[in-house]
């Protein structure tokens, strides 16, 4: 609701701005905000940042009170040392004769003893009421001793955490159980010594790794085990699994920068993995090097770790992907913290041995301050663009900016947060969420860029299935055009040469027979041509054509005609193809009829089906009919047979009903065609090569012959 009431009041506000270069965020969204929108939505981020580190803060000092134990926690057998008395000695034994100092527990080095560098004494005397039992042990528990520790009870050496000389032991983090054998304890009092060796806070990088001892405790073995236990698991092995969860997150960023190529998610990985390796309490306690060499090393890695911090910050707003300006600069801040990844170990070098916790202090203020300049820059560019980020790094700033502070605090020692406390468990949080946050635009990038994958993959189908639907017309299309142009030749070639031949015969032949012959000829010859050239033509003229045809060559036969047409004026096309074969056919029905049938009268009677796109031509005689016994032969002669051929061929079929003394019915049905007729050329205009130039001599044949 918040958000959602911010920016109705961004929309309410901008105006001059709006007409500005807009800026475009990383989805490809393009929203401008106006210059007061921008600095009172970062007020508002920085307000709810202050709000969650002053949570944190106080959460911290809650949690730390309660990780105290006090004296009831134990049971009344449970003595808790507060105070002890401290000698400044490396003796191997408590030194009586050296003179001390009464010191409070937790005693930190840096207030008691500054400078201090070696081993400090610490005696506390306890009575036992009773002789304690084999069933009954005591122990004594050490939360913390830095470096290390050595005990003893009553003069004998009873526990030792490890080297206690150059290089002392690295213990700080461990907390320690030493069991109190019956045999060594005194019915009354009892002196329990400890024996510390550390460093001054010179000579460390941080507070915490410098000299101290925590309060001390004696009581029953099993409770101070179970304090052992409580604290390894919430200072070391909760450390662990944390620090494992971040390399698996760590890699995984990794993997997905190495898959996306987005430089920001590698910095992020590295930061992860940087932040395991530096909180994951791996270390070995005992290195074989130097205790200033190795408080270098650990204050080296907060550079190229703030580095990484820096450059995800970056990478993750936008920042200098499309303003040559914004690239230059990022230029600039990467030669900067590069360079102090080298200033640092060579500042630390340079102050030698006794300024490492100077030099160190003052460069985690710089990182602190660049850290707070980076997430600062990232919440104004989110802000401006109104990404969800926004709401997610106030909330970081918040987190990040406690967690320094406290530190920082802690570090000068304004700030006591002896012991394990909750902001060593804020950061590894922090960073899963905001892995599981980069997982999230992955998967929302991921889902989109396979739906996306889906519909290209899709129009590439559609695309190529329309090129093979194209392909196979234009082949098509060119194998009809190379015949088209062929059966013109060879009609052109028929109309000069066949046909002037024929004509010349039917003009100069002085034999009619001859010259009836070679007018059949030409006119087959015309039909032929007519065929080849491919033009189509209207039904109508069709059956003028087979009118004229069929009438005056049975009225020359002295057959009587009656054509009956159920439709006068037919506008249906007619292919070329169709034409010359239901000619022929009517051409051999008509034969038939004349030299076979002795038929007197002949009915034709023709009918178009315009929503089955065919028509029905009947032919039916007066004649003798078929005789059985001639049946098989006609239809293994050219006649009938060739009849019905004919027909298939256009998809129609040819039917004929006949009987000795009925005549002869013949029944033809052909389709139209209209969908090829369709995809034909328009009728064109009579080429020179047409039946149309043949001279009007040629025209005294029976086929010209009009009804």
């Amino acid at each position: 609701m918040l958000q959602r009431w911010w920016q109705n009041l961004l929309n309410r506000t901008r105006s001059a701005a709006s007409a500005q270069a807009a800026l475009e965020t990383p989805s490809g969204t393009v929203i401008p905000v106006s210059r007061a929108g921008q600095w009172l939505l970062l007020t508002l981020g920085l307000a709810l940042a202050w709000v969650v580190g002053w949570g944190l803060v106080v959460l911290n000092q809650e949690a730390i009170r309660l990780s105290k134990p006090t004296l009831a926690d134990g049971g009344a057998t449970t003595l808790l040392f507060r105070d002890a008395w401290a000698v400044a000695s490396a003796a191997a034994h408590y030194p009586i004769d050296q003179p001390g100092q009464s010191v409070g527990l937790p005693d930190e080095w840096p207030r008691s003893h500054p400078s201090y560098e070696g081993s400090i004494w610490y005696r506390v005397h306890f009575e036992t009421p009773l002789q304690p039992t084999t069933d009954k042990l005591l122990a004594a528990y050490i939360e913390r001793a830095c470096s290390n520790v050595e005990v003893h009870l009553n003069g004998q050496l009873l526990y030792r955490g490890g080297r206690m000389t150059e290089p002392v032991a690295r213990n700080c983090d461990q907390s320690h159980v030493v069991p109190l054998p019956t045999f060594l304890l005194r019915t009354g009092s009892n002196q329990l010594d400890l024996k510390v060796t550390g460093y001054p806070i010179e000579r460390v990088t941080a507070r915490q790794r410098a000299g101290g001892l925590d309060e001390v405790r004696v009581g029953p073995l099993q409770d101070m085990q179970r304090m052992h236990q409580d604290h390894e698991f919430w200072s070391n092995t909760v450390s662990q699994v944390i620090a494992g969860i971040l390399v698996v997150l760590g890699l995984f960023a990794l993997g997905l920068a190495w898959v996306r190529q987005l430089s920001y998610l590698t910095y992020f990985g590295l930061l992860t993995i940087g932040w395991s390796l530096m909180t994951g309490r791996w270390w070995i306690n005992e290195l074989p090097v130097s205790n200033a060499s190795t408080e270098v090393l650990v204050a080296m890695m907060f550079a190229p770790m703030t580095a990484f911090a820096i450059k995800f910050l970056l990478g993750y707003s936008g920042h200098g992907v499309r303003n040559r300006k914004a690239r230059d600069l990022t230029r600039q801040v990467n030669a900067l913290l590069w360079a102090q990844c080298l200033l640092l170990p060579l500042s630390l070098w340079l102050v030698g041995v006794n300024g490492l916790f100077l030099v160190a202090r003052l460069w985690y203020v710089l990182f602190a301050l660049e850290l707070f300049v980076a997430i600062g820059y990232f919440l104004w560019h989110s802000g401006r663009t109104r990404k969800p980020e926004f709401w997610l790094m106030s909330v970081a700033l918040g987190v990040v900016s406690a967690v320094m502070g406290i530190e920082l605090f802690f570090q000068n020692g304004l700030l006591r947060v002896w012991g394990v406390h909750v902001t060593y468990f804020v950061m590894p949080v922090l960073y899963a969420v905001v892995a599981v946050r980069l997982i999230q635009v992955y998967a929302g990038a991921l889902k989109t860029a396979e739906g996306a994958r889906n519909q290209l993959e899709k129009r590439v189908q559609e695309i190529s299935a329309e090129i093979e639907r194209n392909f196979n017309q234009i082949a098509e299309l060119r194998v009809e055009q190379i015949a088209e142009k062929e059966r013109k030749r060879i009609a052109a070639d028929l109309h000069d040469d066949l046909g002037a031949k024929l004509l010349t015969i039917v003009h100069t032949s002085d034999n009619d027979r001859i010259s009836t012959l070679a007018r059949e000829a030409l006119e087959e010859m015309r039909l032929s041509v007519r065929g080849l050239t491919g033009r189509p033509m209207v039904l109508s003229d069709a059956l003028a054509d087979w009118r004229a045809e069929v009438v005056s060559r049975l009225g020359q036969s002295g057959i009587e005609i009656e054509w009956r047409n159920s439709i006068d004026e037919v506008e249906e096309p007619l292919s070329a193809r169709t034409y010359v074969q239901t000619t022929r056919i009517i051409r051999e029905a008509v034969s038939n009829i004349i030299k076979h049938s002795q038929a007197s009268h002949v009915v034709i009677h023709t009918d178009v089906h315009l929503e089955h796109h065919d028509f029905l031509l009947v032919i039916q005689d007066n004649g003798k009919g078929i005789p059985m016994e001639l049946d098989g032969r006609l239809d293994r002669g050219h006649g009938m047979t060739s009849m019905k051929h004919r027909a298939k061929q256009l998809n129609g079929q040819c039917l004929v009903e006949s009987g000795p003394g009925f005549g002869t019915v013949i029944r033809l049905t052909l389709p139209l065609e209209i969908a090829v007729v369709q995809q034909k050329v328009p009728l064109e205009h009579t080429q020179a090569a047409s039946t149309a130039s043949i001279p009007n001599g040629a025209q005294g044949s029976p086929l010209g012959t009009t009804p």
